[in-house]
């Protein structure tokens, strides 16, 4: 899951995301968090960094978090939103932007976590998929699952956290339907960006422990591409 947590003040920012990443911990979801001052540097940074989530405060010295929230919906944004406030003056406004939720500060970790897991069910229902043949239908794989994909021969092995699913597709085409998340790191490899734990000069690390080869001269394109998408 990508979060961005916009906040002004250094210490809810921190507060915040300690309690996010708690969370994620948790219940072991992959999360990855960017943090924001403002609206305007949120907004410097998209769309490059669309995320999942959106953390909100609203009360910040030029655009307030509701003005930003009605720029992202206004672009078709699909981001699920949760304001973070202290007043609760601002929830009617909640209704034009389609917020998830408000949180009166100060925030407690039960309430939050409560709010992230209802986020997650959305995020799940409307995350993005990929059609591939399987026992003579077809079936829709969250591209979130994904760990990586192997090729073997005139067949691909598309690896998830549920299990493997052995398809008879070559991975160069199975590279077309793939989000920016996905990176061809070797002939026979492409890889999730997203469960990279480690990255090292012949292998990709994984959240999973699993180990993938990398191609010669990899290892910097990688850490390039992850810093740019996250």
């Amino acid at each position: 899951m990508l979060i961005s947590l916009c906040d002004d003040n250094a210490v809810e920012r921190g507060y915040i995301k300690s309690l996010v990443l708690r969370w994620a911990e948790g219940c072991g979801q992959a999360a990855f968090l960017r943090e924001y001052p403002s609206a305007e540097a949120l907004l410097f940074d998209y769309p490059d960094h669309c995320p999942d989530l959106l953390l909100l405060d609203i009360e910040m010295p030029g655009m307030n978090g509701v003005e930003l929230a009605k720029k992202l919906r206004s672009q078709a944004d699909s981001v699920q939103i949760i304001f973070i406030t202290g007043y609760p003056d601002f929830i009617a406004e909640g209704y034009d932007v389609e917020a998830l939720h408000y949180l009166l500060k100060p925030v407690t970790p039960e309430k939050l976590a409560e709010v992230l897991d209802r986020a997650l069910v959305k995020i799940s229902q409307s995350e993005r998929k990929i059609l591939v043949p399987f026992d003579g239908g077809e079936m829709a794989l969250p591209l979130r699952e994904i760990r990586y994909i192997e090729a073997q021969r005139q067949y691909s092995v598309i690896r998830t956290g549920s299990g493997e699913y052995r398809v008879k597709l070559p991975i160069s085409e199975l590279e077309t339907r793939l989000d920016a998340f996905f990176m061809r790191v070797q002939r026979s490899f492409i890889v999730n960006l997203r469960e990279v734990l480690r990255i090292q000069r012949t292998e990709l690390i994984l959240r999973s422990g699993e180990n993938i080869p990398i191609s010669r001269g990899m290892q910097e394109k990688i850490g390039k591409k992850i810093i740019e998408i996250f």
